[in-house]
């Protein structure tokens, strides 16, 4: 506490320095922060979609077109028609018809399904309210009147098959889901593959081969703590971690380096006789931790500001991902980076200092 206080009436001394300091670090905190909370929620919206698509399904049958992330609808759609294929004995499955159509002026994802009455459409709760529709409201799909039905939490409308043809052709997937008491064996996907004589992956990341027929992905098999939707979510955070944003937080967070090793380099030069003075009476190692607290008031901070800052800008600029999940996940991942920065910014002036003797650091300079 006695370092607590010594380090606070520091700051009292020389506010202006202390809000430079914050300032500085603190845009580099926000910078990281904005970039990780975007991939936080792209990682989320990557996990949610493919489980929208599999709905407990254990295998994912994709066209050799592949699939992709739609943004305007936010929902995966095909990129071309299901395979064709027989289901063998004893296992279950659906062709599901999607595409994308206007709605309102808004992109929506449209799904058939053989299992709804003919005039219903059903809708997810976050689509119902972007585009500002209630339960029995009519909408328009495919040139035919249909009533809304609200359910789910998803960002796709579930419409008969007939109507999803009108509108998307016979691009879809199949979703297919094991015999009974064999939903979680590791080789679902090897048995279905030599059935269907299609290929399989557990790996999210691999691509149909354009000159095939089509691409079986497992959900269940393949090795590692994570599951078929984490390794899909994984890829869509990777994408936003390696791209220009990416590497802006990277430079960002540099500089937030770099400006606590300037900062308390001109501390540690303004102060050369305060300490030198407490290293000749024996007090050198309380320099030392006198400039990790004062470093961790800086830091604690700067963190409480480049973090509201960043929710701020998040919300204002890209309300439709700005989740409180995922901007404490964003949050959670900067923190990571705060003790490294607080010890760096700490230890490479005072090392300096310490490297000379008391007597030097008593004379005018």
């Amino acid at each position: 506490m006695c370092l607590v206080r010594f380090a606070l009436a520091n700051i009292r001394r020389r506010p202006e320095r202390f809000v430079l300091s914050v300032l500085g670090i603190a845009l580099a905190i926000a910078c990281v922060t904005v970039v990780r909370t975007i991939s936080a929620s792209v990682a989320i919206t990557g996990e949610n979609s493919v489980t929208d698509v599999l709905g407990g399904a254990q295998l994912w049958v994709v066209p050799a077109a592949g699939v992709h992330y739609d943004p305007a609808a936010q929902a995966l759609v095909p990129d071309g028609p299901a395979p064709r294929i027989v289901l063998p004995a004893g296992w279950t499955g659906t062709r599901v018809l999607s595409g994308v159509v206007d709605v309102d002026g808004q992109s929506v994802a449209v799904r058939g399904s053989d299992e709804l009455s003919g005039g219903v459409a059903t809708l997810g709760a976050p689509l119902a309210d972007r585009l500002g529709l209630g339960d029995g409201d009519s909408v328009t799909v495919g040139g035919q009147s249909l009533r809304a039905e609200i359910s789910g939490d998803g960002q796709t409308m579930t419409v008969p098959s007939v109507v999803a043809r009108s509108v998307a052709g016979d691009d879809g997937w199949w979703v297919v889901f094991a015999p009974a008491g064999g939903e979680q064996r590791r080789d679902l996907a090897q048995t279905f593959s030599a059935a269907v004589a299609l290929p399989s992956t557990p790996d999210p990341s691999v691509k149909p081969d354009a000159g095939g027929d089509g691409l079986i992905y497992d959900t269940v098999g393949g090795s590692g703590p994570l599951t078929f939707e984490q390794k899909f979510s994984a890829l869509f955070s990777g994408k936003v971690t390696s791209s220009t944003l990416g590497l802006i937080s990277t430079i960002g967070l540099g500089l937030g380096f770099v400006i606590a090793v300037s900062s308390f380099l001109a501390a540690v030069t303004e102060r050369r006789r305060e300490f030198g003075i407490m290293s000749s009476i024996g007090l050198a190692d309380e320099v030392l931790y006198f400039f990790l607290v004062e470093s961790a008031i800086v830091f604690a901070a700067a963190y409480t500001v480049g973090v509201a800052a960043a929710g701020v800008a998040v919300a204002l600029v890209i309300p439709g991902i700005a989740t409180p999940t995922a901007w404490l996940q964003g949050a959670a991942v900067t923190a990571m980076f705060l003790p490294a920065m607080a010890i760096v910014g700490a230890l490479v002036p005072v090392h300096r200092l310490l490297q000379e003797r008391p007597v030097a650091l008593l004379e005018a300079r």
